[in-house]
C-alpha cells in the first residue's frame, strides 16, 4: 500500500518577516521550502500539499480596493481563488524544479479546489481568521474607524485584519484529489484553505465572501484520501503551551485527550496553533494515523520523531507514545 501524506503549509512560508511579498521573494521562498520534501519524495512517499494565503489574499484584497474606481474589485472568495491560482503555480514551478534537478520523475498537478461551508455558521458574525500585512496598533485603529474592518492583536507580531473562518464542511474535489495522490502525482490542493462556496436553496452552489483554515480543510482532505500522516507546517519547530511566557514549553509527544485538554484550557492562540490543534484532533477521530506539527526546516527530522510535535490517538498511547513529553530546554 502507497505511503500517504497530507502537508499542510502555512502561508506565511511564502513570504518571510520584513519581505514585501515581490514575486523574486515568493519563489525564492518556495524553492526553499519545496526542498524540504524531497527527502519524503525520495522514500516513496506520495505527497498531497496544501498551503495558506493569508497574507496574500489580504494584499490581493489591498490591490482590488486601490484600483476600484478603474477595474471592478472582486469579493474574497474570488480573491482567494485568484491566491490559489498564483501561488499554486509559484508552489508547482519550485516543486518541478527540484524534481528536475535531482533526476525524480513525478508530475506536479495544482488543484483549484472548492469548499462547502455552512451559510449559517456563527464564523459570519464573529470573524477570527488574520489576513494580509501586520499593522501598528495606530495604523490598526485607524483602518478600523476608515474601512470598518475588525482587528485583532496576533500573538504579539502585531495587529491584523480578520475575517469570517467557517468551519469547512466537505471538499468539492476530493476524489480527485484522491486518485491524482494514488496514481504517484503530487497534488497541490485547497489553497488557501479552498475557495469557499455553500449551497443555496435551489441546490446550485455560490461563493461566499470568508476564508475557510487550511488546516482544517487540509484535515478532511487526509481524512477523505486515508492518509497516515498528516502534517502542519509552521513558523515554530514544535507545539508549546504557556507560548511566549516565561514559563513556555515544548511538547514533543500528546494524545489526542491531552491535545483536548490544552485546548479547554485556551493554551493555543485562536488565529494561529488553535486551529492546528483541533485540525490533529479532528483528523485521529477518524484515522487511524499521527499528525506532525513543526516547521518545513525541521519535518525530516519530525518525520523520524527526533523534532516537532506529534498527535497520536489514545488508542496508541499504550503500543506506542507513552506520557506527554515536554521539553524543557526551549
Amino acid at each position: 500500500m502507497k505511503k500517504l501524506a497530507v502537508i499542510a503549509l502555512g502561508g506565511n512560508a511564502l513570504l518571510k518577516p520584513g519581505e514585501k511579498g515581490t514575486i523574486s521573494e515568493l519563489e525564492r521562498n518556495a524553492a526553499e521550502t519545496c526542498r524540504y520534501f524531497l527527502p519524503l519524495i525520495k522514500n516513496d512517499w506520495q505527497i498531497v500539499l496544501t498551503h495558506g494565503n493569508g497574507p496574500q489574499v489580504g494584499s490581493t484584497l489591498i490591490q482590488h480596493e486601490s484600483a476600484k474606481d478603474l477595474v471592478p474589485a472582486m469579493p474574497l472568495d474570488v480573491c482567494v481563488s485568484e491566491t490559489q491560482g498564483s501561488l499554486g503555480y509559484i508552489l508547482q514551478q519550485a516543486m518541478l524544479n527540484e524534481l528536475r534537478r535531482n533526476k525524480i520523475e513525478r508530475y506536479v498537478v495544482t488543484m483549484i479546489t472548492q469548499v462547502v461551508v455552512d451559510s449559517k455558521d456563527k464564523a459570519f458574525k464573529e470573524p477570527t481568521k488574520p489576513i494580509g500585512p501586520f499593522y501598528t496598533k495606530d495604523q490598526a485603529e485607524s483602518l478600523q474607524k476608515e474601512k470598518k474592518w475588525t482587528m485583532i492583536e496576533d500573538s504579539g507580531r502585531g495587529f491584523r485584519r480578520v475575517v469570517p473562518s467557517p468551519t469547512p464542511v466537505k471538499v468539492i474535489q476530493r476524489l480527485m484529489i484522491k486518485e491524482l495522490a494514488q496514481s504517484g502525482h503530487i497534488v497541490i490542493a485547497a489553497g488557501g484553505g479552498g475557495i469557499p462556496i455553500y449551497k443555496k436553496d435551489d441546490n446550485d452552489y455560490e461563493g461566499i465572501e470568508a476564508v475557510v483554515d487550511k488546516d482544517m480543510a487540509s484535515a478532511i482532505i487526509a481524512i477523505e484520501i486515508k492518509s497516515s500522516v498528516f502534517i502542519i507546517l509552521t513558523t515554530v519547530p514544535k507545539v508549546y503551551i504557556n507560548f511566549g511566557k516565561p514559563n513556555q514549553q515544548g511538547i514533543v509527544r500528546m494524545t489526542v485527550s491531552q491535545a483536548r485538554k490544552y485546548l479547554d484550557e485556551n493554551q493555543f492562540g485562536t488565529g494561529s496553533m488553535k486551529p492546528k490543534v483541533e485540525s490533529a484532533v479532528n483528523y485521529l477521530a477518524k484515522i487511524d494515523g499521527k499528525v506532525i506539527i513543526t516547521s518545513a526546516e525541521n519535518l525530516a527530522e519530525a518525520m523520524e520523531g527526533r523534532s516537532g510535535t506529534t498527535i497520536i490517538s489514545d488508542i496508541k498511547k499504550r503500543e506506542d507514545a507513552g506520557n506527554l513529553l515536554l521539553d524543557f530546554s526551549r
